[in-house]
């Protein structure tokens, strides 16, 4: 049977694919260490799944307005107001079943074959895929360690084209933890002023798991003359431990916001409404558990960015957000060949990692450190094991 020319131009999640494997190896009843989705391994908080079940019990289960309750569009906006000093009105905020249907719905409402797509890499696994998807092109910007994973000005005016459709920015950033300070966004955006025809996705879903000092700085916030061309992506998936619940927030201009509800109401309709009111509960509920969960993750990195360093062929800088780490094995490329090989040999040896080249890097991979300090532990212990 004939597929469509679309789906040939995308490849299946490599990260999805390494945990699936994960999964079937334990079922076979190997000893795996799955240290490849991002998912936090904490409980829903309580009056959360609280919520979730009074919806229930109250008959709400019907269909809702395909961008999203009135409701939780005002606590979405406040999530925006208090979390990331972004002021933003209900009208100007869409819901979406998860961050990344939304980037999707943008993508695809705003790309035609030629239009060209700015991403820094590494990047997140459906960044390019999403582009390739729409027809557009993606263009490589390469980013290291060094320069601690983000573009500069420079490399932006060098690289905008009168192609340029969008920038995709992520901060902090899946894979390398990566976060953008206030100058660096402010220096972009006297880029971006220049040329008006670039929009900017700016997925701040990970911004409640920073662990440096002062607030989160976004964009809109930072360069409010490019509010108008700002789409800010949010959700609950990460701070709430509700990747289950399928719930994104993005805010942006109204022409955006209607465009996406458009493409929407075609494609999945509103967003389940059970977890509509579980999100609600997110947003307007008690915050102070994130304080625990910061350190908890901080702690953890720490202890995964110490075990790394110390094992001989690898090296990690210390992420600023997230809960990933982006490791270096280049010194061992010589022995595997490349660094899916390598992932396949740690895999083998009972810890499943994703290998950098799915993220648009090369000669590493990236371990999440979303799991408990013990299994943490016993994956870096297994890691150091396999490549003596």
């Amino acid at each position: 049977m004939k597929l469509a020319q679309a789906l040939s131009r995308i490849a299946p999640s490599r990260t999805t694919a390494i945990t699936d494997r994960a999964t079937e190896l334990r079922a076979a009843g190997k000893d795996v260490i799955s240290l490849s989705v991002g998912e936090p391994d904490f409980a829903t908080p309580p009056h959360v799944v609280a919520a979730a079940k009074a919806a229930l019990d109250a008959g709400d289960t019907k269909y809702t307005p395909v961008a999203g309750t009135q409701r939780l569009r005002e606590a979405a906006a406040l999530h925006f107001r208090r979390d990331l000093g972004l002021t933003v009105s209900p009208e100007q905020v869409i819901v979406s079943a998860g961050g990344k249907q939304a980037i999707f719905h943008a993508l695809l409402a705003t790309l035609d074959p030629g239009d060209e797509v700015l991403i820094p890499s590494p990047w997140w696994v459906s960044y390019p895929e999403i582009v390739r998807f729409a027809g557009a092109e993606v263009v490589d910007m390469p980013t290291s360690a060094a320069g601690g994973f983000r573009i500069t000005a420079e490399q932006l005016e060098a690289a905008i084209t009168p192609n340029t459709r969008w920038l995709l920015l992520n901060s902090p950033g899946n894979p390398t933890g990566a976060t953008y300070p206030a100058e660096e966004l402010r220096a972009l955006g006297q880029v971006l002023v220049r040329h008006p025809q670039v929009l900017v996705m700016s997925d701040d879903i990970y911004a409640p798991l920073r662990y440096g000092a002062g607030a989160h700085a976004t964009l809109a916030v930072e360069c409010p003359d490019l509010a108008d061309r700002v789409l800010t992506v949010s959700g609950v998936s990460k701070s709430h431990a509700m990747t289950g619940f399928r719930i994104g927030v993005s805010a942006g201009p109204e022409w955006l916001i209607k465009a996406m509800a458009r493409l929407q109401s075609h494609s999945s309709g509103n967003p389940a409404s059970i977890s509509q009111a579980a999100a609600v509960a997110a947003f307007e509920g008690p915050q102070e558990f994130l304080l625990d969960w910061r350190e908890r993750f901080r702690a953890r990195r720490d202890m995964v960015v110490a075990a790394i360093n110390a094992i001989p062929g690898l090296s990690t800088p210390v992420p600023d957000g997230a809960f990933y780490c982006m490791v270096d094995a280049a010194p061992l490329m010589e022995r595997f060949g490349d660094d899916e090989a390598l992932c396949l040999h740690l895999l083998d040896h009972g810890v499943a990692v994703v290998p950098a080249s799915s993220f648009g890097g090369s000669n590493g991979f990236r371990i999440s450190f979303a799991a408990d300090e013990a299994r943490l532990s016993e994956a870096v212990r297994r890691i150091a094991e396999a490549l003596k």
